[in-house]
């Protein structure tokens, strides 16, 4: 148990738990002293000794460092009583000793020889004790070479061993988020969606709250789960930038009056400043910029009821069109306490269980927050007051260009209607019977015709008796997957479009959808507005194609 112990403790320091390792080792050495163990007591001090050493505890790492000297020549002379080459160097250190003594005594019977005769006898003797001091500091350096390279060795071991468990770990990881995600958005996908269609079909008065309130928990499930993936790909480092030109002033002004609505059901005023005299258009990541935005806009709304909130952005530095952005969001709410200031930006962290139980949310805005920042080679901090407010600041680097194209947003359904889609036909493969009823009205809606069946074996034979303009495949289904039907269907058709309808949305696996031969993959619960994008731009580049012809 002393040895488990100790070598637990060498474990906790590689991984970084120094306390943890102190404890351990202390415990034993207790142990180890209890039962007069002293080779565990040496191994205890040296180890304490290193520990001590890497928190810069200098005093306590000599302190052991001198009893584990002591132990050791303690522990050495007890082996030199034992170990062949030890006992040689007794014996020759014994018989040296009475060789110079007898040489000594002829020195003094021999006073009257020659010069010569007593120089040789000194450098005799001289030789001697070197040698003997030579064949001890050789041992002794064997002895601590070997005691080193074990030390060595077991650090080496358990090095690799922590860095094995560490990537298992990260493996388990991604596995359980990648089953979750999809056993979760899979029944949100027919939530969500049944939602709209019922929105749509004019329910009657009493039932609208209802679906508005069944809406509203369905999407804050659905951000709740892409807040976990997003958290996951931010420490990952799997969010890559998309810069694009935007109008700053035009976004944070959309922000603002989409949020607005929230702000007044808490009977709070919203105040927007842009300063004057810098530039509206940038080139930046837009989208992360939003939702910075929209994490940080959100949460002063949250916690400010019957109060205001200002949202300002100026320049603090600007070097030609590079620019240092400050965008601040204050607001007059209940403030943060100074001690739980330093964790606002770890991850499920807020207030207090009872602001958590009051206000609701995840805890994890903020960290992403943080996370889509440092991506952006910016920074963040607050100033905060217990009932009295709080603001946020961060700020992050912008390049000016000038605005030359306008973006309009254009109405894929419709663009959809316009072109001749009288004999486009698509095939749904999806195994639930729900998430195929809500793809089939959607297709319907926009006068599109399509097959469904419900695995991935009958989707083949489907596709090598039909002809058919778009497949939208499942992943997850009894049989063979959505991937092998895919791989399948590639073997003699390389032209059809297919896409990945799935919940799945890891970017690790995102290789494996490309390997079996998708053109696109459509997360589920999807954006109405991108799935008709996505369909559109098929559909006319197949137009397209034929007039050609």
């Amino acid at each position: 148990m002393s040895r488990a112990l100790i070598y637990n403790s060498k474990a906790l320091a590689h991984l970084g738990s120094n306390d943890q390792a102190i404890k351990s080792a202390l415990e034993g050495l207790d142990i180890a002293k209890s039962n007069n163990q002293i080779d565990n007591i040496d191994k205890a001090y040296l180890n304490l000794s290193d520990i001590y050493t890497k928190t810069k505890d200098f005093e306590k790492a000599h302190s052991y460092l001198e009893k584990h000297s002591k132990i050791s020549d303690s522990i050495l002379v007890i082996e030199r009583a034992n170990i062949s080459p030890t006992t040689q160097t007794d014996y020759t250190q014994a018989y040296n000793a009475a060789k110079f003594k007898d040489l000594q005594d002829q020195v003094k019977k021999q006073e009257s020889d020659s010069n010569l005769a007593k120089i040789t006898t000194i450098l005799s003797i001289a030789l001697i004790t070197i040698l003997s001091l030579l064949t001890l500091a050789l041992y002794k350096n064997n002895n601590i070479r070997l005691k080193s390279n074990n030390m060595l060795q077991e650090k080496n071991d358990d090095l690799i061993e922590a860095m094995k468990r560490a990537e298992l770990a990260s493996k388990t990881k991604a596995n359980f988020l990648s089953t979750v995600t999809h056993e979760l958005r899979t029944p949100l996908y027919a939530v969500t969606g049944l939602t709209n269609m019922l929105l749509e079909e004019e329910p009657s008065e009493k039932q609208i709250p209802h679906l508005k309130s069944l809406k509203f928990s369905g999407d804050y499930l659905l951000t709740f789960i892409n807040d976990i993936l997003q958290i996951n790909k931010i420490e990952a480092n799997k969010v890559e930038l998309d810069p694009i030109l935007f109008n700053l002033k035009t976004k944070v002004e959309n922000v603002c009056s989409a949020l607005n609505n929230s702000a007044l059901e808490n009977n709070t005023k919203m105040h927007y400043e842009f300063q004057k005299d810098i530039p509206e258009t940038f080139i930046g990541d837009n989208l992360k910029i939003s939702q910075i935005l929209i994490n940080l806009i959100g949460n002063s709304i949250k916690f400010t009821k019957d109060g205001d909130i200002w949202v300002r952005v100026y320049s603090i530095e600007n070097k030609g069109d590079d620019h240092i952005l400050r965008f601040e969001i204050e607001d007059n709410g209940i403030g943060i306490s100074k001690e739980k200031q330093d964790n606002m930006f770890e991850s499920f962290s807020q207030g207090s269980i009872q602001i958590n139980r009051k206000y609701g949310g995840t805890g994890l805005g903020l960290s992403i927050v943080k996370g889509l920042i440092e991506i952006l080679k910016g920074k963040i901090y607050l100033k905060s007051e217990l009932g009295k407010g709080t603001t946020f600041f961060f700020e992050i680097p912008l390049t000016y260009a000038p605005e030359t194209v306008k973006i309009v947003k254009e109405d894929y359904s419709k663009n959809i209607s316009k072109l001749d889609i009288s004999n486009i036909k698509i095939l749904i493969v999806e195994d639930n019977k729900i998430n195929q009823m809500i793809t089939k009205k959607i297709l319907n809606k926009m006068n599109l015709q399509c097959d469904i069946v419900d695995n991935g074996e009958a989707a083949v034979e489907k596709v090598k008796e039909n002809s058919y303009n778009i497949v939208l495949m499942d992943i997850h289904m009894p049989g063979i997957s959505g991937l092998e039907a895919t791989k399948i269907i590639r073997t003699f058709d390389k032209e059809l479009t297919i896409f990945a309808l799935t919940a799945v949305t890891l970017e690790d696996k995102m290789h494996e959808f490309d390997e079996a031969g998708f053109d696109d993959i459509i997360s589920k619960p999807f954006k109405q507005e991108d799935f008709e994008k996505k369909l559109y731009e098929v559909l006319a580049a197949s137009q397209n194609s034929t007039a050609t012809f």
